[in-house]
């Protein structure tokens, strides 16, 4: 059973097309990751399953819910955290509350109890009238999330809802959105950190507002990596490089921090390919070469690579 349906959505500003005729479906209780650069259409497309912004063409049902016929019933159903949190900095954690449980109906005796359910996950119990501004960051990021399914709607939205959060506080709320789907909630998140996607049940990879790819995290890695991986610490990393992409034994290489991440084809014998060849252009200074596992980070590169190179 899916929770969302999308058919042929479609956005554009002008003569820019953002979102261009996607098609897909999320299944009803699954974390579903929604991948993509910058300026990839992650959160055009939000914006129109939320029923904030009226597609060009095609539609999607949220919940059921067509958002171009029903926008307002599709936002009555949805939860939504955006990226820049939603909460009021100059209210306090209870008026907060208040607020969002209001927008949402609640009331009474069934507000109180969402509440306290609100500061349990927050950790925020007796510092309800804490300015919420003040909170730290994994703090108040668990509360917005708190108050944006404090309605216990059926469908959550995130968008880069871990955006600028320490490692630690970006683990425990992940922890938080593992418990909202096992309660049966569709958890729909957009990510730049590739590394979080590994918690999602299914990915979609999305660049210049088409989809490249689609599967779990496995899938993905075992259908489009399917030669040897390497990691290369070396100095002069970047005329390293442009020798490597050179090599007749190498398919693709990409910077990852001081290293390099090599995709070595069937031309490929041993390490001291690698050695030789970059000690043949005067890099001497090798400090390793190891194989590794790859990342949804390496699934990414390549196929954005290849995207460009049709």
């Amino acid at each position: 059973m899916h929770s969302i349906e999308i058919h042929n959505l479609t956005k554009k500003f002008g003569d820019f097309t953002s979102v261009d005729n996607i098609s897909f479906n999320v299944k009803k209780g699954e974390i579903f990751g929604f991948l993509g650069a910058n300026g990839a259409g992650k959160t055009t497309t939000i914006r129109m399953l939320c029923g904030v912004l009226a597609p060009t063409s095609g539609d999607a049902f949220v919940g059921g819910f067509s958002v171009v016929k029903e926008p307002e019933k599709v936002k009555q159903s949805i939860g939504y955290m955006s990226q820049k949190f939603s909460l009021y900095n100059d209210l306090t954690v209870e008026e907060n509350m208040n607020f969002f449980g209001g927008v949402y109906g609640l009331s009474d005796i069934l507000l109180e109890e969402r509440k306290n359910w609100v500061l349990d996950i927050a950790n925020l119990k007796g510092k309800e009238k804490t300015l919420t501004g003040s909170l730290p960051g994994g703090i108040k990021q668990r509360l917005a999330l708190g108050t944006a399914v404090i309605h216990q709607p059926s469908i959550v939205f995130l968008d880069e809802p871990t955006s600028g959060v320490d490692p630690i506080s970006r683990r425990n709320f992940w922890d938080l959105i593992n418990d909202l789907s096992e309660q049966g909630t569709t958890v729909f998140v957009t990510t730049h950190y590739l590394e979080e996607a590994e918690f999602c049940n299914n990915i979609i990879l999305i660049n210049a507002g088409r989809l490249i790819a689609e599967g779990s995290s496995t899938e993905l890695k075992s259908k489009y990596l399917t030669n040897k991986l390497f990691e290369i610490e070396c100095e002069q990393v970047v005329k390293a490089m442009e020798y490597l992409e050179d090599s007749d034994f190498i398919d693709d290489t990409s910077i990852f921090g001081n290293a390099i991440h090599v995709s070595v084809n069937s031309n490929f014998q041993n390490k001291n390919q690698i050695v030789d060849l970059l000690n043949l252009n005067g890099i001497t200074n090798i400090k390793r070469i190891d194989a590794i596992v790859p990342t949804l980070e390496d699934v990414f590169i390549h196929l954005l690579e290849h995207q460009n190179d049709k």
